[in-house]
């Protein structure tokens, strides 16, 4: 049988119990996953003045080809974005602004520096997010930027964060959607602190003075993102869960959740529903945390799936942005984008494809016997034959046939790259 042979009998398994898988397809498309632009050249960036990444931030590997220039960097996105299904968006950082040749500090960035990202965007009918890069930078070296107890120190990060957040505006007008523009600091300290209130203090207030300058809301949305613990960082981090969940909840900007920023024993699955009965919108950065905050291509696992089920079952794929935070230097950067971007999107259409309704049912009947017999069913079903005819509908390599395009684009173009 050929793909949509399989899909027609894989369909009325489906059918059986209620799920149109048609529809189900439908609105998969309308999904924007937000897809980062440093996987592909290791969180490197183009500042004319290059910076040793810092922060806590680690792109382990030496694997050859990454990209060197944003013409490098936007070529290798086109080639991803064309063995993922589906129209997303590109999420960019401040460190990606092209100046000609100029020394622009990061307090005086402006979105004319991103006209080639828009203009690239528009092009392919893509969105873009941002964030402003508060590491990788002098005035960050010693662990504290918003938090800092020098206020010379502050107003920088207070201005670049502004400045990021004008460029996530202009991103959603260009664009007509828009652009999510998240704030994340690495500070904290390395060993036990004397004053955990003190820099949380100041961080709030420096907070306030960024969200005092408004924008607006149908251009750019604003989020703050929380973490647990980071390399030099091990012992307190100023920005932590309860602190911007109480922020964002006073402030009215939006909660971000990377997966890999909590403690191992907490996955952020578990998190989603309470937070959507607290807030309209809410953020995810999807990673893969091997015993740390290690930035993993994210796989096809439980906790994956567990997190799109939370998503779909409780009709908030239009409430949760989901972007991706993984970088893998050890691989292929292509092959990472592509891997850690399908599975994201297996993982929506797996959740899409339950009946959730069904199993919701049984639950407040008390039936926990039979829902986890179909909770455990439904693991089996033939989802891989709906996904390689979303695939091949949406004129993207079905099944593992990706991996020879990745190949040849790796011996033409990349193996060139010294």
């Amino acid at each position: 049988m050929n793909i949509k042979e399989k899909y027609e009998v894989a369909k009325k398994e489906y059918e059986k119990w209620g799920v149109d898988v048609d529809k189900v397809l439908e609105n998969l498309k309308k999904v924007k996953i937000s897809i980062h632009c440093w996987q592909g050249d290791d969180v490197a960036g183009f500042e004319v003045d290059k910076k040793e990444l810092s922060g806590g931030i680690a792109a382990t590997g030496n694997y050859p080809g990454k990209a060197r220039n944003p013409e490098e960097l936007r070529k290798d996105l086109d080639k991803a974005l064309s063995l993922i299904p589906g129209k997303h968006k590109i999420n960019l950082h401040a460190i990606y602004a092209e100046t000609n040749g100029e020394v622009v500090e990061r307090d005086e960035i402006k979105p004319e520096y991103f006209k080639n990202w828009v203009q690239w965007a528009k092009e392919r009918g893509l969105g873009l997010d941002f964030n402003p890069t508060i590491f990788s930078h002098e005035k960050a070296k010693d662990g504290l930027t918003l938090s800092h107890p020098d206020k010379e120190i502050r107003d920088f990060w207070i201005r670049h964060s502004i400045a990021s957040r004008k460029i996530g505006e202009y991103f959603g007008k260009e664009l007509g959607q828009p652009c999510l523009t998240n704030l994340w600091i690495p500070d904290g300290y390395k060993d036990i602190p004397s004053d955990r209130f003190t820099p949380r203090k100041r961080l709030k207030e420096s907070l306030e003075e960024i969200y005092k300058v408004k924008t607006d809301e149908k251009y750019n949305l604003d989020s703050v993102e929380s973490k647990v613990f980071g390399i030099g960082a091990e012992s307190y981090t100023v920005g932590s869960s309860e602190f911007y969940l109480n922020f964002a909840s006073r402030n009215g900007v939006i909660p971000l959740m990377d997966t890999g920023h909590y403690h191992p024993t907490e996955v952020v699955s578990d998190k989603i529903s309470a937070m959507l009965l607290f807030f309209d919108k809410i953020a995810l950065h999807v990673s893969r945390p091997v015993r740390w905050d290690s930035d993993h291509v994210i796989v096809l696992d439980e906790e994956l799936k567990e997190v799109a089920k939370e998503i779909v079952r409780n009709d908030a794929v239009d409430r949760v942005v989901i972007g991706l935070d993984f970088f893998d230097a050890s691989i292929n950067r292509i092959a990472a984008w592509t891997i850690g971007t399908r599975n994201m999107i297996k993982a929506l259409l797996s959740a899409m494809l339950t009946p959730n309704d069904k199993l919701k049912k049984l639950q407040e009947e008390g039936n926990f016997t039979e829902r986890l017999a179909l909770m455990e069913e439904f693991k089996t079903y033939p989802m891989g034959d709906i996904w390689n005819y979303y695939c091949e509908i949406n004129n993207v390599p079905a099944k593992e046939k990706w991996i020879d395009e990745v190949k040849q684009y790796e011996n033409k173009e990349l193996s060139k790259r010294k």
